[in-house]
């Protein structure tokens, strides 16, 4: 008898690493790794945001994203400034040049992901998200009622 929990966990890792492949190669054409590539991401979807919640978007370790984002910013991409309100925040927000180029990466990266995915057929990929959307809220829900 198969043990299906595992089975899907080995599926699920499987799969997220063949299709993480096709990430890394978009965005390694424009000289950006792909933690460097989730800042300027979200800060161009979402705007100026404090350092915390582009650490919680990204889900990456602090550390890592001080570094990313201390090489961001050396690159000029990215800039830091306080927070009026709570001068302990540090919020990032894109340069003009950081603009300039999470343009140039965005739409072949969307494409290459679309790419990635084509294997199921859009309804299909649709019901992929909400099924592992629950499978993650669930996860996560279960870790935190430890």
């Amino acid at each position: 008898m198969k043990d299906i929990p595992l089975q899907l966990w080995v599926v699920l890792a499987r799969a997220f690493n063949a299709v993480e492949r096709h990430s890394r190669a978009s965005i390694a054409r424009f000289g950006v790794g792909t933690t460097e590539f989730g800042v300027l991401e979200v800060l161009h979807h979402k705007g100026e945001l404090p350092v915390c919640e582009v650490q919680r978007r990204i889900l990456v370790e602090s550390s890592s994203t001080t570094y990313v984002v201390d090489k961001l910013c050396a690159r000029r991409l990215v800039r830091r400034r306080r927070g009026e309100t709570d001068r302990r925040v540090i919020l990032l927000t894109l340069t003009s040049a950081g603009r300039r180029l999470i343009r140039r990466i965005f739409p072949p990266h969307a494409r290459a992901m679309r790419y990635a995915v084509a294997a199921l057929a859009p309804r299909d990929q649709a019901r992929a998200v909400r099924l592992l959307r629950t499978l993650g809220l669930g996860a996560a829900a279960r870790l935190e009622s430890r």
